[in-house]
């Protein structure tokens, strides 16, 4: 982990960036809570959501669309016994995340389309026509 940076010599927003969380293993051993990495990018005709999900099948994953707010989240539980002998052997794993984003007014909600492939969550939020129709223009000055 980084040591905290002193203010004589960096800017204070520095200070926050490098002591932020971003800098820190998020999964904490034994938690069962960690948050995949996320991009999202943005074109003219559509923004664009990759989640990294390592080991994970879309089965495994589940998005919501409620009050303008896209939630990807899952939960996996698991329970192994093993007998020999005289010994029990038992392990216990749960695994769970939930990443929200709010929508912006842009997007046509009826056309949102996820697709997982090789461990990565890709949703397209496509933009509205009347947003895309909207061609840039140059306002003269008189």
């Amino acid at each position: 982990m980084l040591a905290k940076i002193n203010r004589r010599f960096v800017p204070a927003y520095w200070d926050d960036f490098f002591n932020d969380t971003f800098f820190t293993n998020n999964h904490q051993y034994g938690s069962g809570v960690s948050t995949p990495a996320v991009n999202v990018a943005e074109d003219d005709r559509e923004y664009r959501i990759e989640v990294a999900l390592p080991g994970m099948s879309g089965k495994d994953v589940r998005i919501d669309l409620e009050d303008d707010v896209l939630t990807i989240s899952s939960e996996q539980k698991d329970n192994k016994e093993e007998k020999k002998n005289s010994y029990v052997r038992r392990e216990f794993r749960h695994h769970a995340f939930k990443r929200s984003f709010e929508m912006p007014e842009t997007v046509d909600q009826n056309k949102i389309e996820a697709k997982h492939d090789s461990g990565v969550l890709v949703i397209r939020l496509p933009k509205k026509e009347e947003v895309l129709q909207k061609a840039p223009k140059q306002i003269e000055i008189k």
